[in-house]
């Protein structure tokens, strides 16, 4: 067998046992696809009304919900890995020659796979909710390949916190701080709406351009700054969780 082929063997091997404990952990389903969901009804149905965006409140706030979608899953992410450093999986791997590259794409491209369910469950609500897009086949192209490259570096960054924590219930902690982040940007409500201080944290932290693109995109009216801001951001988040995960597992075991 190649090189080549060995790790992407193994790769596909780790994908289908990550996929079958997803599947087996309702908890984790729900947090990725039905949460979201149920976020979205409650701003657009309890909140909506009162929150003056200049247009209708479901278009304003899809792009937003999309984040959130991708956010609230990513804690399953976590405790799956750090379940697996901490029942010594990982060490059985190894003895095993297996890829270690493969162990953690195998949780990248689960959660990606997760994320894509949970994103499409918020697209399928938003537009029975009454969301229009004016947006043309290439935009959609453009906001699928924003949300791809969020979910994909979300991804990386989430298994380095998993593989960082020192037991699973840490770890779930440890991601608190990126589903929490999307609540203080332009996802809810815009952010020169906002008070002094939380402001200017909303205009300049990672989430708000990502969202911005996700919205210049999705309405027609794609914002070239915005977008190049945000894969920079999903690029630089990337390659630290890359880097900072392959770290870890090769201090670990």
């Amino acid at each position: 067998m190649s090189t080549i082929t060995a790790p992407l063997g193994d790769s596909s091997i780790m994908l289908r046992r990550n996929v079958k404990h997803i599947t087996r952990t309702p908890v984790t389903i729900f947090n990725a696809a039905l949460m979201p969901v149920v976020m979205m009804l409650i701003f657009v149905y309890v909140f909506g009304s009162a929150f003056d965006v200049g247009e209708h409140y479901i278009d304003y706030a899809t792009p937003g919900m999309i984040l959130l979608a991708i956010s609230y899953g990513l804690s399953g992410t976590a405790v799956s890995v750090s379940s697996d450093m901490a029942k010594g999986i990982i060490n059985r791997f190894k003895v095993m020659d297996v890829s270690r590259n493969a162990v953690l794409i195998g949780h990248v491209v689960a959660t990606v796979l997760t994320n894509v369910v949970a994103i499409a469950a918020i697209v399928g609500m938003a537009f029975a909710l009454g969301f229009r897009s004016s947006a043309t086949a290439l935009d959609w192209l453009g906001a699928i390949g924003v949300m791809a490259a969020t979910s994909f570096a979300a991804s990386w960054l989430t298994v380095a916190l998993g593989m960082a924590a020192k037991t699973p219930e840490s770890a779930g902690m440890s991601v608190v701080p990126l589903i929490m982040l999307p609540f203080l940007s332009s996802a809810i409500v815009p952010a020169d709406k906002m008070g002094q201080g939380v402001r200017q944290f909303a205009q300049y932290q990672p989430f708000t351009p990502i969202i911005e693109s996700l919205r210049g995109f999705l309405t027609g009216h794609p914002c070239g700054g915005y977008t190049a801001a945000a894969l920079a951001w999903c690029a630089g988040f990337a390659i630290v969780g890359y880097l900072w995960a392959r770290a870890t597992f090769n201090k670990r075991v």
